[in-house]
């Protein structure tokens, strides 16, 4: 997660560091302890430890009284549990992601747009011996990720505009780092209906991403192939985009796409 930003009120940034510190616990995928989560957020121990405190005080975290590591609590795990399973993209995509996966053999990933970035929500790792993935938790950048791509060319032009503005920060040698490069590029995905990034997040890997809309044709998410860019070349084979492409179209398919557009229609034709 991203640090506090020095800009925001206090209040905000409490807020932020707080739910940051939530997040850090939860994706850990084991207990963790006060050292190591300040360290994964650039902050002090003092500073976190209050967090900590607030929150194991309201049950979201556990602290082990033996270990002293924090896990989550019952707190967090209702919250989870109420929210609506209808929303739960991961779940009803695992058959048709893991289908895919077995198919190419590359990592799948399905991602959600955040103001920052493309939240990873899911991962299915690839089937071959040496495999590039992204861990369920990770932020990627929007201006140099395949995901971020997908959600500054389909989605709001408020984003795209905001993110354009710059600046665009270079996180290899190969990262667009000028708007105007990327403003075309966003013009050619929204041409071709697919987005990669050929080594502009890390050197040696790239990604293939396509949208994914919902029963009101929104935005909702993009699901992508990322691996080696052996295996995900910079123009990525027929295959992989016709194989990217049906799972996209199943996934809309399967959150109702186009169903909000039919209702509306039919009631017109009722009047």
């Amino acid at each position: 997660m991203s640090p506090p930003r020095e800009a925001d009120p206090p209040g905000v940034r409490a807020a932020d560091t707080v739910l940051s510190v939530l997040e850090t616990v939860a994706w850990a995928g084991e207990p963790v302890g006060v050292t190591q989560i300040a360290q994964s957020l650039h902050a002090t121990k003092s500073a976190i430890f209050r967090h900590l405190q607030t929150l194991v005080d309201r049950v979201y975290l556990i602290q082990d009284a033996d270990t002293n590591r924090y896990r989550l609590g019952p707190r967090a795990f209702l919250i989870g549990h109420l929210a609506p399973r209808s929303w739960d993209l991961a779940q009803t995509l695992e058959g048709p992601m893991r289908e895919l996966r077995d198919e190419v053999g590359s990592a799948v990933v399905l991602s959600t747009p955040t103001p920052r970035g493309a939240l990873v929500v899911s991962t299915l790792p690839g089937t071959r011996p040496i495999d590039i993935g992204v861990r369920p938790g990770s932020e990627l950048a929007l201006h140099a990720s395949a995901q971020g791509k997908v959600f500054l060319a389909f989605g709001s032009k408020a984003l795209s505009d905001r993110v354009l503005q710059g600046p665009l920060t270079a996180l290899t040698a190969r990262t667009m780092t000028d708007p105007n490069d990327l403003a075309a590029e966003l013009t050619r995905i929204r041409d071709q209906g697919y987005a990669t990034a050929p080594e502009e997040t890390l050197l040696g890997c790239n990604a293939l991403a396509v949208p994914i809309h919902d029963h009101d044709d929104r935005l909702v998410a993009s699901i992508s192939l990322v691996g080696s860019i052996q295996h995900i070349t910079a123009v990525p084979a027929p295959h992989l985009i016709a194989a990217i492409r049906l799972l996209a179209e199943k996934a809309s398919r399967m959150l109702g796409q186009g169903l909000g557009t039919r209702a509306v229609t039919a009631a017109d034709r009722q009047r």
